[in-house]
């Protein structure tokens, strides 16, 4: 389950999802070109209509660009990974980008703690550099520390923001078509741990995030619901799987246009029950002591900034 360390040569990929935003992709490479790293580039292309191909082709030559037949969601980030040829892969989105010095750190990180399959970098987001809040609950995980991982273990991923080992990511079968975008990273990350790999938060990583306001914000909330229900049902016990549905039921009717939603969630729950593979017990209760956790109130801290806005 280790790599590794190359000596003299790359260690880790970057791989970039990208779909209709030409902008904010250029602003995206022209950070990842300029990282002291000088990582290989892999832009994913989910099949955009504007200008992001003929940019990527005449801007940034040196940058490798796989064009997917059509809109793949999350899918797209197995295409990249496919090409990659370093031992390790950084993900991130059109409009993230990792700071200098972060692809090496997670390198070395990957390097001493061949048990880890993937870290999670801590996300800033805008100018303002504030902490994302999924990066300031996983700062907190209730998981017991374990001196097998480089920071505070959990059981989940920050898709635009993790570097993976290239073959336990590949060996999983990367994200799962089913579910194009929204929570797409809960099933990989139950199936790492079930696997035997741990994961873990890395707050020395960073990455930042300029939220692109070209996301249409109700489907993903409506993919978020769906795509939970669907995961219950792929591992969870039964009594489990029955109230992550009914708590998913108000989201999916309200975000995903009433009787529709419901019919393509359920169309996806045949599909899932014929694939239902329950988690190892160990997972399972790691799952539910971080559900409880995280059902609880959340208090306020101030975020520190440990970096600078590029």
């Amino acid at each position: 389950m280790s790599s590794p360390k190359q000596h003299g040569e790359q260690r880790i990929s970057v791989v970039v999802l990208t779909h209709q935003r030409a902008a904010e992709l250029k602003r995206t490479l022209h950070q990842l070109c300029m990282l002291p790293e000088m990582p290989p580039i892999v832009v994913v292309d989910n099949a955009s209509q504007d200008a992001t191909v003929g940019m990527v082709e005449r801007d940034f030559p040196s940058v490798s660009l796989v064009r997917a037949p059509r809109n793949l969601g999350a899918v797209g980030r197995n295409l990249g990974a496919a090409r990659v040829r370093t031992p390790y892969v950084a993900f991130c989105d059109d409009d993230t980008w990792w700071a200098g010095g972060s692809l090496h750190l997670a390198a070395d990180l990957l390097d001493h703690y061949p048990r880890v399959a993937a870290v999670s970098a801590r996300v800033l987001v805008g100018r303002e550099l504030r902490e994302d809040p999924t990066s300031a609950r996983m700062s907190t995980s209730p998981l017991p520390p374990n001196e097998s991982v480089p920071g505070p273990p959990v059981l989940g991923l920050l898709a635009g923001a993790s570097a993976f080992r290239t073959d336990a990511f590949l060996a999983m079968g990367g994200y799962h078509p089913r579910f194009f975008l929204g929570g797409e990273e809960a099933l990989l990350a139950l199936d790492l741990a079930s696997a035997g790999w741990l994961l873990a938060y890395a707050p020395q990583l960073t990455v930042f995030h300029y939220p692109s306001s070209i996301r249409d914000a109700i489907r993903r909330r409506s993919l978020l619901a769906r795509n939970a229900t669907w995961v219950a049902w792929l591992r969870l016990p039964a009594t489990r799987a029955i109230a992550c549905t009914l708590q998913s039921t108000p989201r999916i009717w309200r975000d995903a246009g009433g009787i529709n939603g419901w019919i393509e969630t359920l169309r996806g729950l045949r599909w899932a029950l014929r694939q239902r593979r329950v988690l190892p017990s160990e997972i399972e209760n790691m799952r539910r002591q971080l559900q409880a956790w995280e059902s609880r109130p959340t208090p306020a801290r101030p975020a520190t900034v440990t970096a600078r806005a590029p």
